[in-house]
């Protein structure tokens, strides 16, 4: 690093070159310098990564490609924001910053946004219609009731289509926020780096075992018609009822059992109770029979069991939720699937189940099920007392609308550690080398981790994403060989198995006895998603690029990915390359709405930013933005973002009179012409600060840089604008004031001044940039040469070397203190801060007072004191008294 900050000196400002400076404006303005600077900034390559440094000078950012089938709004530049300032910082460290933006654009919402746009659905029996052209959208709510089926390709297009407009727009308001990204490394997780990274990725999973095929219950979406993985799962407060329904027991027993899915009794393959439950002891190891259908069930003992919930016996159906997943597998049950992916109940009973009362629910939607096996139950008299309404989780795919379903199905499984104790403790060690920011997030991925029961379920069954890329051989008989899958050799990929051919076949054969079939499914996003540092890494096709940049230094990202996105990205670097994917993972807080509830689209309280940006400037909602630290959670408050904006057009004006007082001279040669009518100092060195004023306030400006610096390195931009923003007040209301008039003269007092305020100003503005890119720039063109951010980053031996004489950094305070006292008693009398006060007695302690001559003049000036005299001893602190 200090070999970084070195060059960064050495290089100056002349990178990406020296372009001309502007001059100080006659009325400078925020208006519009968005659209100028971001324009600037893309000519000029401001923010291009510099492959040719070696990686200890390179700084890496896997950033987090946003979804495009919806609109950014207040959260995301919350997030973006902070993960900018870090990169602006390390750009100004002399780091070269790897800082690419993705688009996730493939699976399920994307879908559901192209049929809700065109009013289509995908039917992948269809051929291709090369010549069908999608109605014009949106369509009205007829159309997407009864939508249109289209090819899996032409329906692809579409999606292809769509999000290629959505990323437009989301570039567009990046820009307009004034992201420093590198827009020559944007990349998509559909594109077709994509897709090679992703499936080399999957072959190798294939080739060591970490990959495997199984038929097992799967957790479906019926809506989405798709398996779903355990980290998309979310609960969801959903209104039920108890029903008490009454099996036959032997002897003339009979055995209650609570149930809020009476619709699954056909599907019932046991009861179970806790193995210490006296209650029914004698009952485990009999059979029982089940009202209406007369089914024989055994009656089995597991812990899981809860003695205290209901009766303290549970009907096990196959499936009604996870727990029966557990109790099936580890109880060695029976087999009874009732519910289709459809939703639906099936059109026949399972094996044992007698067609007469399965008829009535034959093809009836779960909820229609419900109803007729109550009204079978009611009328057998096996319905015990009345239903008993109740409120209780539900589990639904987080992007889904509808309960999730436990169907059977054949799925693509990578192995997580859900089954492998040795993979558990690897991944648990890797989350403890991560630096995590906040430090608390640690423990959410150890719970994760700790608490999975399952490996990774990859496969989904749609059709926008990156394809399984493998086939599988038919037999004689036309069924599929799962067992020895067909792949492809890394240097065909990308490959779609629905369209080509796997090796030595003909597509001739696709579908024919001894032929071939190619799968199906796409893998999940998130298993696309989780390789991004490879993705734009440039693994496998750029050596050189990836050497550079992997691992990479930060994975900024929201906190409740953590058990999909952070996890998954290290379990597939450490499966693949043995290492962490990243250093640092820095996760962001939530977005609270002015009742402190998190804004979330589902719940209707999300603002879109445009128009707040548009309103206010881009630098004021960053400003909002960065006041809230990594991991806390910040209430969207238009109020501070207009603070942000009194911020911006203070720091604009403050540096236009600071530049008028000859700051801009003070680094200027005899030769430079100069926009100022102050003298020009005839020397061709910077100049050093000399009076004690001066020397004070480059004294505590020397603080503030370490304390800024030190922040930054800590990923806390929040404490780093705080302690500049902090300074730049005192700078404006205090120190200006107090030098204006001494700066307005000649000679070593003038040039003092000068120093002071052209070190001040500059350091200042490079303080300010992380956060106020566009203001910042706006006033670095005026009297300087190039980029602020290319500018090196300010350091303490910066500051102190323009301090030409002892300091004494309490004395901006002291100062300040006095003329305070000064502006108070012309306001209590309801002066004029311009009115003279012709006689002023400062009391205090004779060190104090002792201190304060050393700023005399400077408080005599700025007050219009005619006569100021110190009287010391006469009170225990400051106290200044005018006759005025």
């Amino acid at each position: 690093m200090a070999g970084a900050v070195g060059g960064a000196y050495h290089r100056r400002m002349t990178e990406p070159g020296r372009s001309a400076r502007a001059g100080v404006p006659e009325r400078p303005t925020l208006d519009g310098i968005e659209d100028t600077w971001a324009r600037r900034w893309q000519d000029d390559g401001t923010y291009a990564f510099d492959r040719t440094r070696t990686r200890a000078d390179v700084y890496s950012i896997d950033t987090p490609p946003p979804t495009v089938s919806g609109e950014l709004h207040m959260g995301h530049v919350f997030s973006y924001t902070h993960t900018d300032t870090v990169a602006r910082f390390q750009r100004m460290r002399g780091r070269t910053v790897f800082y690419p933006m993705g688009w996730d654009d493939n699976g399920l919402p994307t879908e559901r946004r192209v049929q809700n746009v065109y009013g289509v659905r995908c039917e992948p029996t269809l051929p291709y219609d090369p010549h069908w052209r999608p109605p014009a959208a949106p369509v009205d709510d007829a159309a997407r009731k009864n939508p249109t089926p289209v090819s899996r390709r032409n329906f692809v297009e579409l999606c292809e289509t769509l999000t290629a407009v959505d990323e437009e727009a989301f570039e567009a308001l990046w820009r307009r926020l004034g992201l420093s990204v590198d827009w020559s490394l944007t990349y998509t997780t559909i594109g077709r780096a994509a897709r090679v990274a992703s499936q080399r990725a999957f072959l190798r999973n294939l080739a060591r075992g970490e990959a495997y095929q199984a038929e097992a219950p799967t957790l479906w979406d019926v809506g989405f018609a798709t398996a779903v993985a355990q980290a998309e799962l979310e609960d969801r407060e959903r209104p039920g009822a108890y029903h008490r329904l009454r099996f036959a027991g032997p002897d003339g027993r009979e055995v209650l059992i609570d149930t809020t899915r009476p619709e699954l009794l056909p599907a019932c393959v046991a009861l179970v109770c806790h193995p210490d439950d006296e209650r029914y002891a004698g009952l485990v190891g009999a059979v029982v029979r089940t009202p209406v259908f007369g089914v024989a069930v055994p009656v089995r003992a597991h812990p899981l069991a809860d003695p205290a919930k209901g009766t303290g016996v549970a009907m096990v159906c196959t499936f009604g939720d996870l727990t029966d997943v557990t109790w099936w597998r580890e109880l060695q049950l029976d087999t009874r699937v009732v519910v289709g992916r459809d939703g639906r109940l099936l059109p026949e009973p399972p094996a044992g189940v007698p067609a007469g009362p399965y008829a009535a629910l034959a093809g009836q939607t779960v909820a229609g099920a419900r109803r007729a096996v109550v009204g079978l139950l009611a009328d057998a008299g096996d319905l015990v007392g009345e239903p008993r309404p109740v409120v209780h989780p539900v589990k639904f795919y987080e992007k889904g609308d509808r309960p999730l379903e436990i169907v059977s199905t054949r799925q693509w499984y990578l192995r997580n550690g859900g089954r492998d104790a040795g993979l558990r403790a690897e991944l648990l060690a890797r989350g403890g080398e991560l630096h995590w920011v906040p430090g608390h997030m640690r423990s959410r991925y150890e719970h994760w981790v700790g608490g999975l029961t399952g490996d990774w379920l990859v496969s989904r069954q749609r059709f926008f994403g990156v394809p399984v890329p493998v086939w599988y051989r038919l037999d004689d008989t036309g069924e599929p060989d799962f067992t020895h899958p067909l792949t492809p050799d890394e240097s065909a990929l990308p490959v779609d198995p629905s369209g080509e051919p796997p090796p030595g076949y003909d597509e001739s054969l696709r579908g024919l006895p001894g032929g071939f079939v190619g799968d199906p499914d796409v893998l999940d996003t998130w298993a696309t998603s989780s390789l991004t540092p490879q993705i734009v890494g440039g693994w496998e096709t750029d050596p050189d690029l990836f050497g550079r940049v992997f691992p990479m230094d930060l994975r900024p990202q929201g906190q409740e990915i953590i058990r999909t996105w952070l996890f998954a990205t290290v379990a597939r670097a450490h499966a693949e390359h043995g290492v962490l994917p990243w250093r640092d993972a820095v996760l962001s807080g939530w977005i609270l709405d002015p009742d402190r509830k998190k804004m979330a689209k589902s719940k209707g309280n999300v603002v879109t930013p445009m128009a707040l940006l548009e309103q206010y400037g881009s630098d004021a909602v960053r400003y909002w933005a960065a006041s809230g630290r990594p991991g806390m959670d910040l209430a969207f408050d238009p109020a501070q973002i207009r603070v942000g904006r009194r911020l911006a057009t203070k720091l604009l004006n403050a540096s236009r009179f600071a530049l008028g007082l000859g700051a801009a001279n003070a680094l200027r040669a005899p030769s430079d012409s100069s926009s100022s009518a102050r003298p020009t100092p005839r020397r061709d060195l910077e100049l050093s600060a000399t009076q004690p004023l001066d020397t004070a306030l480059l004294a505590e400006l020397s603080g503030v840089v370490a304390a800024a610096t030190a922040a930054f390195d800590a990923y806390d931009h929040t404490a780093a604008l705080q302690a500049t923003e902090s300074f730049f007040w005192r700078f404006c209301d205090d120190y200006i004031e107090l030098v204006k008039e001494r700066a307005y003269g000649t000679g070593p007092g003038a040039d003092s001044a000068r120093a002071a305020l052209t070190t001040a100003l500059s350091v200042q503005l490079r303080l300010f940039a992380p956060v106020l890119p566009f203001v910042t720039e706006e006033v670095w063109s005026w009297w300087r040469y190039g980029s602020v951010h290319r500018a090196p980053w300010p350091t303490t031996y910066e500051v102190d070397r323009a301090i030409g004489g002892a300091a004494d950094a309490g004395l901006l305070r002291l100062a300040s203190d006095a003329l305070g006292q000064v502006r108070r008693a012309k306001s209590e009398r309801k002066l004029s801060m311009k009115a003279e006060v012709p006689l002023a007695e400062a009391l205090g302690p004779a060190d104090l007072l002792d201190r304060l001559t050393l700023v005399v003049d400077d408080v005599r000036a700025a007050g219009r004191i005619g006569r100021l005299d110190l009287l010391p001893g006469r009170t225990p602190e400051l106290v200044i008294a005018c006759a005025v």
